[in-house]
């Protein structure tokens, strides 16, 4: 009972605080909280001001800073309030999922300004302190220069050095997606030779993240070129990043919490994967159907697929005890929760045996925490729904 108090004592401070931000007669002043996109786009028309989105997550730490210490500082409402319609959105919550595909938000918090027709005048990443704010929102309000590349491109102009300009543009604004599709277009028709040119190789590496790119699909069958460039490591590693990566795309959820799996797209993942003859693909394709599960709190289909994977992977400890923690915060199905319990048991119960060694490391990371007892806990919350070390009063 202490413990949930005490965090419903900080939720409710949190609340307060973000009230502050949201209504402070001082500060930034923001449209009503579930207020569309569309509408803070057509105020800002009706009143001849420009739109600031602040694109946030409730986890994220930068985002929660932003809105108690910088937002409600009176300099800053002074500055913000006269010129800007000011909208808070949840990028994982209603609006805030489409809007952040559509505006390829990767990195929170991103703050964008937009124009009284609610075309993108420009955007910056990353908290910071009140005078560095309001200098970051009067340049990205001032400078056009990624409206205009961006115009540039949808018009047609594929000039090498301007698509190499456009594309720094577009990394410093984490819009990966785009950034994707312009080294798509540098290296058209290079899908076999641009490993040996080091700036094309770079960008590769920095940008691609589409597996079904012919130069990805190249260098999936024949990586040797790319690796004699950059090394065997960044390859195995970026090959890896975008195979599992991409699975993510295929997840969607509307505004109303439906959540859908890409299935065509899925099944050509996974042909493609097979025939590039990629070794974990099963691992690989357990791990999307995890996350799909997960996101639609399917626990039946979670678990089922859990236990395919043990079974086919030699999980870590760290990975084991990692992917029975969402069953353990989110499942309310008892036999669930101790069938996920039984799962744990068993393998402390090889590790207490000196059947299996512990983990100690997980890829170039010591482990310093001790595992087995991370499991235990997670088996006491499993059947009695009890946080060991916690008080019960």
């Amino acid at each position: 009972m202490k413990q949930k108090l005490t965090t419903l004592l900080f939720a409710l401070l949190a609340v307060c605080l973000g009230m502050q931000a949201q209504t402070g007669e001082k500060g930034m002043a923001f449209e009503p909280e579930g207020t569309l996109f569309k509408d803070a786009v057509a105020k800002a028309k009706q009143t001849n001001k420009l739109v600031f989105l602040d694109c946030y997550t409730s986890w994220c730490g930068p985002c929660k800073m932003m809105s108690n210490t910088v937002f409600p500082q009176e300099k800053v409402g002074a500055y913000m309030n006269p010129r800007f319609v000011n909208i808070k959105i949840d990028m994982e919550k209603g609006e805030g999922v489409e809007l952040a595909k559509r505006l390829q938000i990767s990195a929170y918090p991103t703050f964008i300004i937009f124009n009284g027709d609610g075309n993108e005048i420009g955007r910056f990443l990353g908290g910071c302190q009140a005078d560095e704010f309001i200098k970051k929102v009067e340049q990205a309000s001032t400078d056009n220069a990624s409206a205009e590349m961006d115009k540039r491109f949808a018009d047609g102009e594929r000039d090498p050095e301007f698509l190499k300009q456009y594309l720094k543009t577009l990394s410093s604004a984490y819009k990966r997606g785009q950034c994707n599709d312009v080294v798509e277009i540098l290296l058209d028709g290079k899908a076999e030779t641009f490993a040996a040119d080091k700036e094309l190789s770079d960008m590769f590496i920095r940008h691609i993240i589409d597996p079904f790119c012919p130069a990805f699909i190249y260098t999936a069958k024949h990586p040797e070129a790319l690796i004699a460039q950059v090394g065997e490591t960044p390859v195995r590693m970026k090959l890896h990043s975008v195979w599992s990566n991409y699975p993510r795309q295929l997840v969607t959820e509307d505004a109303a919490g439906n959540v859908t799996l890409d299935k065509e797209n899925m099944d050509r993942w996974l042909a493609l994967m097979e025939e590039c003859g990629v070794d974990d693909r099963e691992e690989l394709r357990l791990d999307a159907l995890l996350g799909y599960a997960e996101k639609k709190a399917d626990w039946t289909a979670y678990t089922g697929y859990l236990d395919e994977l043990a079974k086919a992977v030699d999980l870590t400890d760290l990975e084991l005890c990692r992917r029975c923690t969402p069953v353990a915060k989110e499942c309310k199905d008892e036999t669930i929760r101790k069938e996920t319990a039984t799962l744990l048991q068993q393998r402390l119960d090889d590790l207490n045996s000196g059947k299996r060694q512990p983990q100690t490391r997980q890829g170039n990371m010591v482990l310093s925490g001790n595992m087995g007892k991370a499991m235990e806990m997670l088996i006491t919350n499993l059947t009695t729904g009890e946080i060991p070390g916690t008080d019960k009063k």
